[in-house]
């Protein structure tokens, strides 16, 4: 019978595994009889840590999806304080770190509010800075008391007698000299850190800088020190490979700006404070977590910051990962989209920087020639600031919210002290905090509270007489502007009287409604209230008796009421309260939320995570002819050759509703111009809000709120071809 498998195939077989077998049981011999002692120490001496995984914040988009501000991976260089300070020379190992960095043109973290060469002095600090620094020199002299007393930072406490106060124990009690100077500070850093005389004054900053970022974060439980953030590769492989101790890296992320516009809104993110911590800890937040510190990324910070995963590193006593189990994988940020549209917005910010420089040369020429012909009272002072605001007038959702002068969110971080400390304050966001007499503008509020009240109707003329001399025996006789023009503005209805703006007319319907009333419907509008944005903002005032007591002490007076019904008196309002007001006046009555939040999603945009409805905070109810004869007056300042804004909206392809106003803000100072307006006029889509410091007259800042109009349009209009185009393609 023949054999299924050929016998000297089975033989090869069975050599074949017996000499596996061999090899086999040769290498576990080896590993574990001959080697097992060698492998037994290394595994021993193997480190496993839990460590943090940091998740990813959530963008911030606008309303159409365009990506503002994202999180871009990056690597950060950190330090085993414990393995760099166990070195010989730790000193000499800082610094060749920091000329590392410096030879790779990157920056390291160095927070020590002391300038960089000799002679030293202290620069000017935050408030943080100033309580890390204080906390420092506090544990300096607590814990380092002959240095400090030798270096000139403490002294010991006297008594009323002048001699040393001695605490519980019987010892005397040290205190920092409040006159400490940067000098005194460098020779207690030379001492304290062992810094010799071989390291020159640069030298000895460096070194000292590290070494007091490192020591002050213990010292008021802040964030771990990051020695340089987002490194380049190359700076990370010239470290590594140099094999300098105490070099680590760890994986992070880093905000990206897509953005050079909205600044005031977006906000910026930075390492918890002692005072920021004591709150973010109770959620779970690590201590070296970045929050959101302004604007959008503080406000809403529940939703844009992630949690954190946890992975176990398994390391060799050199520090080589062998592996990596994660624990808890690391959940991203949601995703935030405001309600600003970032293309109208950057336009606006344009607007006005390029219509303040317009006014600012235009200007300078008068200004030249008032004082060659002596006519010093005459010369117009500086622009100094500026704020914008653009609302959708039937949801109240800002679109555009500028502030000039503005900064780059990009740079900020690299000048914030030259930022902070400029006089120009372009930090300080004049549309929502900035707080100005509204003028004339404030003139339709009067106007519907005294129409739905019924002091008036639309029809109702009153004769404007140029002084209004009803209360001239108590020394008190307004005078209307056109007065001593030549040419009063005789018999007036409201529209009219809006159109060319009549003080007489107003002094007149202002007396008759009171003070009370008047306030109560222009906090109805939005004035004096919040608005409901989710930013940190100025309430305004709105004029009444206890105000005035309260910041006076003074009775409230009749003059006081004529002088609120033309918004003049105590009334301070943002230019955020006014484009509300004015969304309202366009749209009948009802005052929405300027809420600057659209909707959120998930990380992956996949899920709904809110999406907000317009809400409306408050309705001033009044008959359908009253707002279209305040609504007409408007127009009629745009459309009528009598209208102070005729002559920039005279010829403009859509109808626009306005008002024009100039506040007055002392004896040689030119006047603050405001101007409100909304469009088209016929059926309002969009409202527009205007405040120049110092800009003259809401005539002379009209044609910027043109501008912005002409920019709204022709991106909608944009936008409607570019969907019927597509609609096409479908």
């Amino acid at each position: 019978m023949k054999k299924l498998i050929p016998s000297g195939r089975l033989l090869g077989s069975a050599i074949v595994v017996a000499l596996l077998l061999v090899f086999y049981f040769v290498v576990l011999f080896k590993l574990q009889i001959v080697e097992g002692a060698k492998y037994s120490a290394e595994s021993a001496n193997n480190i496993v840590t839990n460590e943090t995984v940091v998740a990813s914040r959530g963008n911030i988009l606008d309303r159409y999806g365009r990506l503002l501000i994202s999180s871009r991976p990056c690597h950060n260089i950190v330090l085993n304080t414990d393995e760099l300070f166990d070195q010989e020379d730790a000193n000499a190992i800082i610094l060749q770190l920091i000329e590392t960095v410096e030879e790779f043109g990157e920056k390291y973290t160095d927070e020590l509010p002391i300038t960089k060469e000799s002679p030293f002095e202290f620069t000017e600090v935050s408030a943080i800075q100033k309580t890390v620094l204080k906390g420092y020199l506090e544990s300096a002299a607590i814990h380092h008391k002959n240095t400090a007393i030798a270096a000139g930072l403490a002294v010991e406490a006297l008594d009323e007698d002048g001699k040393p106060r001695l605490d519980e124990k019987g010892n005397p009690i040290i205190m920092v000299d409040e006159d400490v100077t940067a000098v005194e500070l460098m020779a207690f850093f030379r001492t304290r850190y062992n810094i010799d005389s071989t390291y020159n004054n640069e030298e000895t900053r460096k070194i000292a800088g590290l070494r007091y970022a490192i020591n002050s974060r213990y010292i008021v439980a802040s964030s771990e020190y990051i020695f340089v953030e987002d490194a380049s590769l190359g700076l990370i492989t010239k470290l590594l490979e140099s094999g300098m101790p105490g070099v680590a890296v760890e994986t992070s992320y880093v905000r990206e700006y897509n953005t050079t516009g909205a600044a005031h809104i977006l906000g910026y993110t930075g390492l918890m404070n002692d005072e920021e911590y004591t709150v973010y800890k109770t959620k779970g937040y690590p201590m070296n977590a970045k929050v959101g510190k302004d604007g959008a990324e503080l406000a809403f910070e529940e939703y844009l910051h992630g949690v954190d995963g946890k992975v176990a590193v398994t390391k060799t006593a050199n520090g080589s990962v062998l592996k990596k189990v994660y624990l808890e994988e690391p959940v991203p940020g949601n995703n935030v989209y405001l309600t600003i549209d970032i293309v109208l917005q950057e336009a606006v910010e344009r607007i006005l920087d390029n219509g303040i420089e317009r006014i600012m040369d235009e200007r300078a020429i008068e200004n030249e020639k008032a004082i060659k012909d002596g006519n010093l009272d005459k010369v117009l002072g500086e622009i100094t600031g500026a704020g914008m605001v653009m609302m959708d007038v039937k949801t109240g959702e800002p679109l555009a919210i500028a502030s000039w002068p503005t900064f780059d969110l990009a740079t900020l971080m690299d000048n914030y002290e030259a930022i902070a400390s400029d006089e120009a304050k372009p930090m300080f966001n004049r549309a929502l905090s900035g707080t100005y007499a509204p003028g004339s503008t404030f003139k339709p509020v009067t106007a519907i509270a005294c129409l739905e009240e019924g002091k008036i109707t639309p029809e109702t003329t009153i004769e404007d007489k140029g002084i209004y001399d009803k209360y001239k025996d108590a020394g008190y006789a307004p005078k209307c502007w056109a007065y001593g023009t030549g040419i009063l503005h005789g018999n007036v209805n409201l529209s009219r009287a809006i159109c060319v703006s009549c003080n007489y007319f107003f002094y007149t319907i202002g007396e008759m409604l009171g003070i009370d009333t008047l306030a109560d419907y222009a906090k109805r509008f939005g004035l004096g209230v919040p608005t409901g944005i989710e930013l940190p903002e100025s309430i305004g005032v709105m004029s009444t008796r206890d105000y005035k007591v309260q910041l006076t002490g003074a009775s409230w007076y009749i003059g006081d009421t004529i002088q609120a019904g033309i918004g003049q008196s105590y009334n301070l309002f943002t230019p955020l309260q006014m484009a509300t007001f004015i969304s309202t006046v366009a749209n009948g009555g009802e005052r929405h939320t300027a809420s600057i939040l659209k909707r959120v999603t998930t990380h992956d945009y996949s899920e709904i995570v809110y999406n907000r409805e317009p809400v409306v905070l408050s309705k001033v109810e009044s008959d359908k002819k009253n707002y279209d004869a305040v609504r007409y007056g408007m127009y009629l300042v745009a459309s009528d050759p009598d209208g102070s804004a005729y002559s920039t909206f005279a010829n403009y392809d859509i109808p626009v509703a306005c008002k024009t106003g100039t506040a007055q803000i002392g004896e040689g100072k030119t006047n603050n111009a405001i101007f409100v307006c909304f469009a088209p006029y016929e059926d309002p889509e969009v409202a527009v809000a205007i405040m120049v410091e110092h800009g003259k007259s809401g005539a002379t800042v009209a044609f910027m709120a043109k501008e912005a109009l002409d920019a709204y349009f022709s991106m909608k209009n944009s936008s409607q071809n570019i969907e019927s185009e597509n609609t096409l393609l479908q």
